[in-house]
């Protein structure tokens, strides 16, 4: 049977191309700034690195300037002086040469055959040794000049040739570094040429090649860049270690300190010597073992005001069922009383209820901190848990003058949660806000996504001052101590809710402002134990929201969930459930 063909690899385009690379790019960059950030040792011994070879460049510069100006003011020290010697020779031999050759023109002796020029430069270049090569010319006659060795006569630069035709007494000679050719094989090299006119015929130039002094200065050239590389290398090792001798007691003392942090308070820091480092891990040492008492005294102290107040809480249970059976029968017995004993057993009726939701709202926060706080989850439906905890407050919310208005999903919203926990959640938030709201409408939101259900309560009283939406769930607080409570409570309403919903791993917020009131929201996980990433409503009002994005003079976009929030009234559609809200 045949294989079945391959499917052909989709081609990448050229700028899908370039966006992975730079993604990896990217990627790579993120990494190394990291790393960057995260090493102490490695910015210390980048940065000797890069200084180094800054110290280095700028010495290794400015030694091979001085040598190459040293080697090169010798040759050209040296070459001066031996051409000197060299001109003067050569024109006293030329003088004889010409005189010869004028004589036999006049019949008395045969001249010689050749041109003087080319005898003087075969006779300089025999006493040369090798070192130089000479370049003659007659201004007398047209054509090339007369050379030793196989120089091009051409490689003589114009412009120096001037200079020696245009020269005095007082600068007899001119020099100038060229690169000179050869006629056959051998590869230029530069030289250096120093010119001079003899007997007012003739040029001669002296070509020093510095092949050898180049060769020199490249490998003194070489040697120093090789001893600055070993140099910075040397450096950052160097620097390495000294600085690893600090870094290491460093991160020793920063993983003492984050061991520290998670609870292990035996965790000490060993000392060594008696330096500075040595000294900090004695300081660090005492701070441990004081904090470790500090903490030990404060736990012993918050676990006895915890036994304290579930003790006092469990026996005051008793009495205050026998003053409670007492409190009834005078209540019930109201009508026979004298219009002040009346007053004074209702008063004590109220009272006592007051007492006995303070008192079970004590045993409820001494659970949470022994830690015995537990969750009795069933799948619920949220819509009958929100309109019970309505239910709850009807009465309440009657006596101030509120209406509530309710924006349901009309399709179910099902979680796992401890329905008993939430309505008491709920029911704070609405007697919170009912407290709050002024007399004003009081809006109840609840809305749904795939991963999890939110409640939004929302009031539009006095609302909150910045810094005070986390504040409002400590124990005890009040926004404003001289407002006096219209309805009761006992300050722990908020920090129980909140509790609460921490132990349904959700979250519990608030947001409000001056003169625009407030709104709390609860987001849960639909599943019990499940991550909570995010919440299905807002946690600043839409309107709010629109308000501020007019007053910045930008036109808005309501994303669909907020546009049926706006319009559907009490009861939401379902796209609202729908909606990405992000969590604040």
């Amino acid at each position: 049977m045949p294989a079945p063909a391959r499917k052909p690899r989709r081609r990448r385009t050229p700028g899908q191309i370039a966006r992975g690379v730079r993604r990896r790019a990217r990627r790579l960059a993120g990494r190394l700034r990291r790393v960057w950030r995260r090493s102490l040792q490695l910015r210390v011994v980048t940065s000797t690195l890069v200084l180094s070879m800054a110290v280095v460049v700028v010495l290794g510069v400015f030694l091979m300037q001085s040598i190459y100006a040293s080697v090169h003011n010798a040759s050209e020290v040296s070459a001066v002086a031996e051409s000197q010697a060299n001109n003067a020779t050569a024109s006293g031999y030329l003088s004889q040469l010409s005189d010869i050759g004028d004589s036999g023109q006049d019949g008395t002796a045969p001249g010689p055959v050749g041109d003087p020029a080319d005898t003087a430069a075969q006779a300089l270049a025999d006493r040369s040794g090798g070192r130089y090569d000479v370049v003659i010319y007659n201004t007398s006659m047209v054509g090339q000049g007369r050379v030793s060795g196989q120089i091009d006569p051409l490689s003589i630069p114009a412009s120096l040739r001037a200079d020696v035709r245009n020269s005095d007494e007082d600068h007899p000679l001119w020099h100038q570094t060229v690169t000179v050719r050869y006629i056959g094989a051998k590869q230029p090299e530069p030289a250096l040429v120093v010119g001079a006119m003899v007997n007012g015929t003739y040029e001669i130039y002296h070509v020093f090649p510095l092949g050898d002094e180049e060769k020199t200065f490249q490998a003194v050239q070489r040697m120093l860049i090789g001893a600055g590389a070993a140099l910075v290398l040397l450096l950052a090792g160097v620097a390495s270690l000294v600085t690893r001798q600090v870094v290491i007691p460093v991160r020793l003392a920063r993983q003492a300190a984050e061991r520290l942090a998670a609870g292990r308070l035996e965790e000490r820091l060993k000392v060594r010597g008696e330096d500075d480092l040595a000294r900090l891990a004695t300081s660090f040492n005492e701070m441990a073992s004081t904090l470790a008492v500090k903490i030990h005294q404060l736990e012993e102290l918050s676990q006895v005001q915890r036994q304290f107040v579930s003790d006092v809480s469990h026996e005051l249970r008793t009495p205050l069922t026998t003053v409670r059976m007492a409190a009834d029968l005078l209540y019930e017995g109201r009508e026979d009383f004298d219009p002040s004993s009346a007053r004074a057993a209702e008063l004590m009726q109220n009272q006592l209820e007051r007492f006995e939701s303070m008192l079970a709202d004590l045993l409820e926060i001494s659970r949470y901190d022994a830690g015995a706080a537990t969750l009795d989850l069933d799948p619920v439906d949220m819509r009958d848990v929100v309109l019970r905890a309505v239910g709850d407050s009807e009465t309440l919310a009657e006596r101030q003058a509120t209406r509530f208005e309710l924006r349901l999903p009309n399709e179910p919203c099902m979680a796992e949660v401890d329905s008993r926990r939430v309505e008491r959640i709920l029911r704070n938030l609405l007697f919170n806000a009912i407290e709050h709201g002024e007399g004003r409408e009081i809006v109840v939101t609840l809305g749904a996504d795939r991963d999890a259900v939110a409640v939004a309560v929302r009031d539009h009283g006095v609302g909150l001052k910045p810094g005070e939406e986390n504040m409002v769930f400590d124990r005890f607080w009040r926004a404003d101590p001289s407002r006096a409570r219209t309805i009761g409570g006992t300050g722990l309403g908020l920090a129980i809710s909140r509790e609460d919903a921490m132990l349904h791993g959700g979250w519990l917020q608030a947001w409000g402002a001056p003169g625009e009131g407030s709104q709390f929201r609860l987001s849960l996980p639909r599943v019990a134990g499940a991550p909570l990433r995010g919440s299905p409503l807002p946690l600043v009002p839409p309107e709010v929201e629109m308000r501020r994005t007019w007053r910045g003079h930008v036109t808005p976009v309501l994303t669909p969930a907020v546009g049926a929030i706006s319009e559907a009234g009490p009861r939401v559609r379902e796209s609202a459930e729908a909606g990405g809200f992000d969590a604040d």
